[in-house]
């Protein structure tokens, strides 16, 4: 199993281009696996659009991956996505890593375009099943809930003869999801106890199915923060959770803060819970911090927790 350590872009303070490509050439020369876009439309902070920036790193970039985490499937037209992914796939010679979500019901978008959350799963299902069977067949009909296509087809497919569908999300639909059409499961913001009972669940739905997900398939997002959770980014994050769930939030067990030591057993508590795929989301008050809290991770971080697992292996 290969633990690898992708970082997440969507960071207010990295939306000056300037800050944002100095940080995309860090990790790309940095060894980072991959970089990952979070899907929000609506947003009163700055934040770019995920495909768009995905695009752009596929000319900008030559080695690192990248997706995003996740795309809202319900936001968007399944004929114009897997148009999007099949040509950021290919002018990335394959580097694209798609990761779909139905979205949290608490998103701004719901309500700001009228759509409403009721529905959201049914919609999502019908986008995924649509897009995916535009990457492979000739053409597509279809007839659904939501969607109508009749001899529906696309030109370049994706690089990649299989491109990978992961999903996101750690609610029961997710893990039905993921064992049905999933090639991967990315989570969101877990402790390692619901890491371990998501990817279970995964496991055993995926018995039912009659299917199977590679073993280093399974992935979280982690926020990390070199420092102390009384540091105001690090507060940030933990009042921005708390206030849009309604269970209890224990940032101890769900944001990596403290030393290097201490980043590095969160991680290794996911990774002995079955999860070998992290998106690091640097908390940070600004540009100059996300980068030096990006250098501590790629210099004191990665080299450990990866070389850790090839030498178990």
């Amino acid at each position: 199993m290969s633990i690898r350590l992708g970082l997440g872009s969507t960071v207010p303070a990295l939306t000056e281009p300037k800050a944002f490509w100095a940080f995309v050439e860090l990790c790309e020369e940095g060894g980072v696996d991959s970089l990952w876009q979070s899907d929000r439309l609506v947003s009163k902070e700055p934040q770019f659009e995920s495909m768009s920036v995905m695009a752009a790193l596929a000319g900008a970039t030559e080695r690192i991956k990248f997706g995003m985490n996740a795309v809202v499937a319900g936001y968007r037209d399944p004929l114009v996505l897997a148009k999007q992914c099949a040509t950021i796939d290919q002018l990335s010679e394959g580097r694209l890593l798609p990761v779909f979500g139905v979205g949290a019901p608490w998103n701004a978008e719901w309500e700001a375009t009228g759509r409403g959350t009721k529905g959201r799963g049914v919609r999502a299902n019908e986008v995924l099943e649509i897009v995916t069977r535009l990457w492979t067949e000739d053409e597509v009909s279809y007839e659904g809930r939501f969607f109508t296509y009749k001899g529906a087809t696309i030109s370049p497919k994706p690089k990649q003869k299989h491109l990978p569908v992961w999903i996101g999300g750690n609610s029961e639909a997710a893990v039905k999801r993921t064992a049905r059409i999933g090639t991967g499961w990315l989570g969101g913001l877990c402790t390692p106890a619901i890491t371990e009972r998501v990817i279970q669940n995964v496991k055993a739905a995926l018995t039912e199915n009659g299917r199977t997900i590679d073993d280093d398939h399974y992935g979280v997002t982690v926020p990390f923060r070199f420092g102390s959770l009384d540091d105001a980014p690090a507060q940030r994050t933990v009042k921005a959770v708390t206030a849009r769930r309604s269970e209890a939030f224990d940032p101890a067990e769900s944001l990596a803060v403290g030393d290097t030591a201490a980043v590095i057993a969160l991680l290794q508590r996911h990774v002995a819970a079955g999860a070998s795929k992290f998106v690091m989301l640097p908390m940070a008050s600004d540009a100059g911090d996300v980068m030096d809290q990006t250098k501590r991770l790629i210099a004191e971080v990665m080299p450990e927790v990866e070389d850790r697992a090839a030498k178990a292996a």
